[in-house]
C-alpha cells in the first residue's frame, strides 16, 4: 500500500496529553460532586469530542451544571500543559522522516490543539493542516473529520492512512474508506488496547514510536497489488 496523505490523530499519539487532561477533568468532576474514579475517567472520555464528553457528564453522570464543569477543566488544562505537555516519546523524528503529505485530524478544539499541540515545534511540522472537530459537522466516530482532510488535499479516500490510539477513530477512518494504523502508547493503563483496536477495523496494531516507524517501512512500501492483511499481519503486536 502507498499513500497519498498521511493522517495523525493528536492525543496519544503525537502528545502525551491524555494522563494530564483526564487527571484534570477527573478533579473538575470530583468537585462537581461525582464520584467517578480517575481510572474510569480516563477510560470513559478518552478520545471523545467535547460535545460528547458534555452528554456523558449531563445524561450519564447527572451533572447539573456541565459548563462549570468544562470551564474549571479548561482554566487548569492549559497551564498543566504549558508546565508538563511533552510529545510522545521518539515520535517527532518518524513525523519529520516521513515524505507524504500529512495533517492532523482530532475531536479536540481548535482552542485546545492551540494550547497543546501548538507548544511544540510539531506544529509547524502539520500547520496549516490540523483539524478539529469543530470544523465538521460530526466527530469522531464520524467519517467527517478524516473526509475533510482528504477533501482538503485532494486526495482519494482510499489512498490516506490514518494513525489513531482510539476505536472512535479507526472506526471513522474505516468509515470514510482509509487504512487505519492502531496506535497503543506503552505505558497506557488500560488493558487489551490491541484488541479494542484490531476490532474497531485497524489494518495492524503498534506500540510506541519505533514500532510505527517500522510499520511505516512496511505499509509505505508494500504495492497496493499485494494482500495488505498478510503484508503487514507480523506487526500487529499480541493484537
Amino acid at each position: 500500500m502507498t499513500a497519498d496523505l498521511i493522517i495523525f490523530d493528536c492525543d496519544g499519539v503525537l502528545i502525551d496529553s491524555e494522563p494530564l487532561a483526564s487527571r484534570v477533568f477527573w478533579q473538575a468532576l470530583r468537585n462537581a460532586g461525582s464520584d467517578i474514579s480517575h481510572a474510569d475517567v480516563h477510560h470513559r472520555f478518552t478520545g471523545y469530542s467535547e460535545t460528547d464528553a458534555k452528554r456523558i457528564c449531563a445524561e450519564e453522570l447527572g451533572i447539573e451544571d456541565v459548563e462549570s464543569v468544562f470551564a474549571e477543566a479548561s482554566a487548569n488544562l492549559y497551564p498543566e500543559f504549558a508546565h508538563a505537555l511533552t510529545p510522545m516519546p521518539g515520535i517527532v523524528p518518524v513525523v519529520r522522516a516521513l515524505r507524504q503529505p500529512k495533517c492532523v485530524a482530532s475531536n479536540s478544539t481548535v482552542e485546545r490543539l492551540k494550547n497543546s499541540l501548538g507548544l511544540f515545534d510539531l506544529w509547524n511540522e502539520f500547520s496549516p493542516n490540523v483539524f478539529s472537530a469543530e470544523m465538521v459537522e460530526r466527530p469522531k466516530p464520524a467519517p467527517d473529520l478524516f473526509l475533510l482532510c482528504a477533501e482538503r488535499f485532494g486526495v482519494e479516500p482510499s489512498r490516506c492512512l490514518v494513525i489513531d490510539d482510539s476505536a472512535h477513530g479507526i472506526t471513522g477512518a474505516a468509515a470514510a474508506g482509509m487504512r487505519a494504523i492502531g496506535f497503543v502508547d506503552p505505558t497506557d493503563p488500560r488493558e487489551g488496547r490491541h484488541e479494542v483496536l484490531a476490532g474497531a477495523g485497524a489494518i495492524c496494531v503498534v506500540t510506541g514510536a519505533d514500532e510505527l516507524s517500522k510499520a511505516f517501512d512496511t505499509v509505505l512500501s508494500t504495492p497496493a497489488r499485494h494482500s495488505l492483511g498478510r503484508d503487514v499481519a507480523d506487526l500487529a503486536v499480541d493484537a
